[in-house]
Protein backbone atom coordinates (compact mmCIF):
# COMPACT_ATOMS: atom_id res chain seq x y z
CA UNK A 1 0.00 0.00 0.00
CA UNK A 2 1.14 3.52 -0.64
CA UNK A 3 0.76 5.61 2.71
CA UNK A 4 0.95 8.89 -0.09
CA UNK A 5 -1.79 7.79 -1.73
CA UNK A 6 -3.86 6.40 1.17
CA UNK A 7 -7.17 8.01 2.05
CA UNK A 8 -6.51 8.75 6.69
CA UNK A 9 -9.64 7.84 8.25
CA UNK A 10 -9.93 9.03 11.97
CA UNK A 11 -12.69 6.60 13.66
CA UNK A 12 -13.14 8.83 16.98
CA UNK A 13 -15.60 10.83 17.81
CA UNK A 14 -16.40 14.33 15.71
CA UNK A 15 -16.02 15.88 19.16
CA UNK A 16 -11.87 14.20 19.69
CA UNK A 17 -11.16 14.78 15.56
CA UNK A 18 -12.73 18.23 16.38
CA UNK A 19 -9.59 18.81 19.07
CA UNK A 20 -6.81 17.32 16.03
CA UNK A 21 -7.01 15.32 13.19
CA UNK A 22 -4.25 14.54 10.78
CA UNK A 23 -4.52 16.74 7.95
CA UNK A 24 -6.63 15.83 4.84
CA UNK A 25 -8.35 13.02 7.21
CA UNK A 26 -12.09 12.10 7.25
CA UNK A 27 -13.94 11.50 10.16
CA UNK A 28 -15.96 8.29 10.34
CA UNK A 29 -16.59 7.22 13.82
CA UNK A 30 -16.64 3.86 14.53
CA UNK A 31 -20.43 3.73 15.66
CA UNK A 32 -20.95 4.61 12.35
CA UNK A 33 -18.87 2.77 10.48
CA UNK A 34 -21.14 -0.18 10.16
CA UNK A 35 -23.59 2.73 8.28
CA UNK A 36 -21.62 4.62 6.39
CA UNK A 37 -18.47 2.60 4.87
CA UNK A 38 -19.75 2.19 1.75
CA UNK A 39 -21.02 5.81 1.06
CA UNK A 40 -17.58 7.34 2.74
CA UNK A 41 -15.28 4.27 1.22
CA UNK A 42 -16.85 3.17 -1.92
CA UNK A 43 -13.93 1.58 -3.67
CA UNK A 44 -12.91 -1.16 -1.48
CA UNK A 45 -9.61 -1.92 -3.15
CA UNK A 46 -8.30 1.30 -1.99
CA UNK A 47 -5.76 2.31 0.25
CA UNK A 48 -6.91 3.24 3.81
CA UNK A 49 -5.26 3.69 7.42
CA UNK A 50 -7.23 4.09 9.92
CA UNK A 51 -6.17 5.94 13.35
CA UNK A 52 -7.35 7.12 16.93
CA UNK A 53 -6.40 8.00 20.08
CA UNK A 54 -3.63 4.81 20.98
CA UNK A 55 -5.17 1.93 17.87
CA UNK A 56 -7.74 0.26 19.45
CA UNK A 57 -10.91 1.86 17.87
CA UNK A 58 -9.08 1.77 14.51
CA UNK A 59 -7.96 -2.10 15.46
CA UNK A 60 -11.92 -2.76 15.62
CA UNK A 61 -12.12 -0.79 12.64
CA UNK A 62 -9.45 -2.67 10.43
CA UNK A 63 -11.26 -6.14 11.02
CA UNK A 64 -14.37 -4.67 10.13
CA UNK A 65 -13.58 -3.51 6.94
CA UNK A 66 -11.54 -6.55 5.74
CA UNK A 67 -14.08 -8.50 6.78
CA UNK A 68 -16.44 -6.40 4.52
CA UNK A 69 -14.03 -7.08 1.89
CA UNK A 70 -11.96 -4.48 1.89
CA UNK A 71 -8.00 -5.16 0.91
CA UNK A 72 -6.04 -2.05 1.84
CA UNK A 73 -6.65 -1.18 4.77
CA UNK A 74 -4.44 -0.62 8.01
CA UNK A 75 -4.52 0.30 11.48
CA UNK A 76 -1.97 3.20 11.69
CA UNK A 77 -2.32 3.67 15.48
CA UNK A 78 -2.90 6.78 16.88
CA UNK A 79 -3.17 10.15 15.60
CA UNK A 80 -0.01 11.28 16.02
CA UNK A 81 1.94 8.24 15.39
CA UNK A 82 -0.11 8.27 11.72
CA UNK A 83 0.86 12.25 10.98
CA UNK A 84 4.05 11.56 12.49
CA UNK A 85 4.56 8.84 9.52
CA UNK A 86 3.08 10.59 6.96
CA UNK A 87 4.47 13.90 7.57
CA UNK A 88 1.20 15.69 7.86
CA UNK A 89 0.17 17.89 10.59
CA UNK A 90 -1.88 18.17 12.79
CA UNK A 91 -5.49 20.13 12.19
CA UNK A 92 -7.45 21.59 14.77
CA UNK A 93 -11.01 22.54 14.04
Amino acid sequence: MSETTALVVDVRSPEEFANGHVAGSINLPLGDLARLACSALPRRDAPVILCCISGARSDMATQWLRAQGYTQVSNGGSVGAVALRLGLPIERG
